[in-house]
C-alpha cells in the first residue's frame, strides 16, 4: 500500500520552477552578448542559466531565439582569432622554444583549440588560443 502511494505522489510531483536566463531577441551567432540581450524569468528548464552576469560579454556560437533559454553550449569567449588569419605558433619543451607563423582553420576565443596550419611545412596542428593571439601548440 505504501508503495502505491509513493508511486502516486511522485507522478503528482511537478518540476520546480526556478529562475532562467532568456534571449530578449533573436540573437545572431557571432554577437557579443549585452544586458539589453538578456532577461531572466521563471521556468522549469534544466541546465540554463541562472543568472545573466556570467553571459554579458560572451559571444554567441548558435542563434539564440527570443524567450529561449540560454545553454552554457550556445556561448563562448569571444573569438580572438579568425578563421584563414595568420597567428603566431608557438612550441616550448625542455628548453627548446621555436616560433613560427601558421594560419588558423577556424574561429577561437582566448583558452579555446583551434586547428591551424604550419605554413611552412603545411602541416596541420592543434594548439590553444592565448591572450595574446598566440597559438601554443599543444
Amino acid at each position: 500500500m505504501m508503495i502505491r502511494l509513493i508511486a502516486f505522489l511522485t507522478c503528482l510531483a511537478a518540476p520546480v520552477a526556478a529562475d532562467t536566463v532568456v534571449a530578449t531577441r533573436t540573437i545572431r551567432p557571432q554577437s557579443i552578448l549585452t544586458a539589453a540581450d538578456l532577461a531572466v524569468q521563471d521556468s522549469d528548464f534544466p541546465g540554463g542559466f541562472t543568472g545573466p552576469d556570467a553571459l554579458i560579454g560572451q559571444e554567441t556560437r548558435v542563434v539564440l531565439y527570443a524567450g529561449r533559454p540560454v545553454l552554457p553550449e550556445d556561448i563562448g569567449p569571444p573569438a580572438l582569432v579568425e578563421r584563414n588569419q595568420i597567428v603566431t605558433l608557438a612550441y616550448a619543451r625542455s628548453g627548446l622554444n621555436i616560433r613560427l607563423e601558421g594560419r588558423s582553420l577556424a574561429r577561437a576565443g582566448v583558452g579555446e583549440k583551434v586547428r591551424v596550419m604550419n605554413l611552412q611545412s603545411r602541416a596541420t596542428l592543434t594548439g590553444r588560443v592565448q591572450d595574446d593571439g598566440t597559438v601554443v601548440v599543444e
